[in-house]
């Protein structure tokens, strides 16, 4: 979803409808999501962990009518049975978020994030092909796992864990994404000191694209490997994207 060295094009390319979902599973520990690691070669997050998803495809938009949002939902679900053989559990599969891809990107995506219990105890299946490598992890362990530049994953995925990581339990998570509004990030891509700068509405630097500017703080910083959030003297018009 970012890169680091392309210019803003002439034509903004369209986004492509896409989707995500978040399987979850309790545990002893709290709560546990699958990641998936994209194969090295590919051009898009080659290497890095993500959650099961996908762009929407033609049969997605045929069974929803046309219509984008419901579509997201069965491409979440279709996706997820592809690339890793487990389904979400369909009547608790909540929306948390929606990323549309910076400007800056050649490649954009407007993907819708959901969050589901698995709905299955099956073992993971991977292809070997587009995905790699999968795992089961605690995602207090995966926050911990990318602080310390072990595992390599983008901001939307961050942040989601972020967020997600403030739950006790699945029937908590779900009940509150019900009803919580759902926010609509578009980030501004940028290179501040020669540090990979994302920074999200209410950033003072966000309108110009200029990280320097000064004043308010909302972004996400790539330092060592590792994604910094920062939310900091924002104005209350744009709250945080990580639940408090």
């Amino acid at each position: 979803m970012f890169g680091t060295d392309k210019e803003v094009p002439d034509v903004e390319p369209r986004p492509r409808p896409a989707s995500t979902v978040v399987l979850l599973r309790d545990s002893g520990d709290g709560l546990e999501t699958l990641l998936l690691r994209r194969n090295k070669a590919l051009m898009f997050a080659g290497g890095y962990w993500v959650f099961p998803g996908g762009a929407l495809d033609p049969e997605d938009l045929a069974e929803a009518q046309g219509d984008e949002l419901p579509a997201s939902r069965i491409a979440a679900a279709r996706e997820a049975f592809e690339e890793s053989g487990l389904r979400p559990r369909l009547e608790d599969m909540v929306l948390v978020s929606h990323w549309t891809t910076p400007v800056a990107e050649p490649k954009r995506f407007s993907t819708w994030i959901y969050a589901a219990p698995v709905a299955t105890t099956e073992d993971v299946v991977i292809d070997g092909g587009e995905i790699h490598d999968h795992l089961w992890i605690g995602i207090h362990e995966a926050l911990s796992r990318h602080r310390r530049g072990e595992l390599a994953i983008l901001p939307p995925t961050m942040i989601t864990l972020l967020s997600l990581s403030s739950y006790d339990s699945l029937a908590e998570l779900v009940a509150e994404e019900r009803g919580s509004a759902v926010p609509q990030v578009l980030p501004v891509f940028a290179i501040d000191e020669g540090k990979v700068t994302v920074m999200f509405r209410g950033d003072a630097g966000y309108d110009n694209a200029v990280p320097a500017t000064a004043g308010a703080r909302h972004r996400a910083v790539l330092e060592d490997k590792r994604w910094v959030y920062t939310y900091q003297d924002v104005d209350a018009t744009f709250p945080p994207l990580i639940r408090q």
